[in-house]
């Protein structure tokens, strides 16, 4: 599925409700995601994400209790959801049934390569256990789930940490090979990567995770917040000794909120020796002068359950509207239709919608290609393999805009095409230029 350059883009991010809002959240998804939601060129959804959170909690009242908080958090920071298509993932029923079809498109392979399911394998591995040990289904399939989430709604980009960026890839993946076999429906997306976002370390300098039990949250009250960051774990430097920041939780907490200026102030403090105790008082300050405001609205909203599930349920109707046409194109697509609905001969052959379009696919060597069919489903041009799909997307950008004018650029990288064949070819791009144009209409 391709989408005119002027139509707003669509960013796609969601949080799974397995425990409390921290500061970890707030920098590394919330605060960026609310600032992208405020763009006029940009269409944001954003899901509370309570079937992942079945994956590694079994207390039904903390996920009711979590998918609470981090919705009043999303609201609290600034997420306007008339503005938005803000929803909770199990309102959706589209998307098991995607996660399905998808399912039956993705290789195992690819799976036992996921990154929490080989952690959890060599933390099995290093105790002498079974490799499978406490690995239930849902972890092995949680990236089918995530593509599921992410194509559903074919955003174009998913914001997200650099330890995030394999489910982008493996989502992009699915979706190729699902194009592939059943005609182009998938939007391909692609990592939103904010250097700025930060991965905070949380009170024990591990990473800030629900998992490690280290994390501070959001909406502490301010003593509470003061007394948190105060046990943040430092080195034994006392005062007026100089001290690093590389690798200091207090200073990486304190940049991930402060401004150039603040941040290299306390760059400098830190040279000059401050004690850690003034170093934490700082810390603290600057984070209660951002997280104060947002505080009272945030209690208020944990005071008013049922505004915030109507906030849901409408967010819901939203979602859906895109999601079911969309799920019954796609059962279509795979041959799950009604008796009497017979397809064109091209369909029936194929499988695949009667429409030219270039398809964009993965083989087993682990490169990337597309090719050209007409209407009928004939192959006009092969391209040769790409080492990433973003390469292969710039060749068909290519074609798209410059036409046959393009193929003596791209020789090297596509199969030769007879002069039988070019005509044909150039109909088929000015084709697909024309729909492009009248989709931008």
């Amino acid at each position: 599925m391709t989408s005119s350059s002027s139509a707003p883009h669509r960013f796609l991010t969601g949080i799974t409700t397995s425990g409390t809002p921290h500061l970890g959240n707030y920098v590394g998804s919330v605060r960026h995601s609310v600032r992208f939601s405020q763009r006029a060129d940009v269409q944001s959804f954003y899901f509370l994400a309570d079937y992942h959170a079945l994956i590694k909690v079994d207390d039904p009242a903390r996920i009711q209790r979590s998918t609470l908080e981090i919705a009043a958090t999303w609201l609290a920071c600034g997420l306007d959801p008339e503005r938005v298509t803000f929803y909770r993932q199990s309102d959706i029923p589209e998307i098991p049934e995607l996660t399905w079809l998808l399912t039956c498109v993705t290789a195992k392979g690819m799976l036992n390569r996921a990154h929490a399911y080989k952690a959890q394998m060599d933390k099995n591995l290093a105790r002498g256990d079974d490799p499978d040990a406490d690995v239930n289904a849902g972890l092995f399939m949680y990236p089918v789930l995530m593509g599921a989430d992410i194509l559903m709604f074919n955003a174009h980009k998913v914001p997200v940490g650099r330890d995030q960026v394999q489910h982008i890839e493996m989502a992009r993946d699915m979706a190729q090979r699902f194009n592939h076999l059943y005609g182009e429906h998938f939007t391909l997306p692609e990592a939103e990567i904010d250097d700025a976002v930060a991965t905070l370390p949380g009170l024990d300098g591990r990473k800030m995770s629900k998992s490690y039990d280290n994390t501070i949250p959001l909406f502490a009250p301010r003593a509470r917040l003061q007394k948190l960051i105060g046990g943040i774990v430092t080195d034994s430097r006392a005062p007026g000794e100089p001290k690093d920041t590389q690798g200091s939780a207090v200073f990486d907490i304190y940049q991930a909120f402060a401004d150039h200026e603040e941040a290299e102030a306390m760059r400098r403090a830190f040279a000059d020796g401050i004690g850690w105790a003034d170093a934490k008082q700082i810390l603290f300050e600057r984070i209660d002068r951002e997280i104060a405001p947002l505080r009272a609205h945030y209690d208020d909203l944990l005071n008013h359950p049922a505004q915030i599930e109507k906030i849901l349920l409408d967010g819901a109707s939203k979602a859906r509207a895109i999601s079911g046409p969309f799920v019954t194109r796609l059962r279509h697509a795979v041959g799950l239709r009604k008796l009497d609905d017979r397809p064109s001969a091209a369909k029936a052959k194929s499988g695949k919608t009667a429409r030219a379009a270039f398809k964009q696919y993965r083989e087993a060597d682990g490169l990337f290609y597309f090719k050209l069919l007409d209407a009928g489903g004939a192959q006009l041009l092969q391209s040769l393999g790409f080492s990433s799909p973003r390469d292969a997307a710039q060749a068909i950008a290519t074609l798209r805009q410059q036409g046959t004018d393009a193929l003596p650029l791209l020789a090297e990288q596509l199969e030769p095409v007879g002069d039988e064949k070019r005509q044909a070819v150039s109909a088929v791009l000015q084709e697909l230029a024309a729909d492009a144009a009248a989709s931008e209409k």
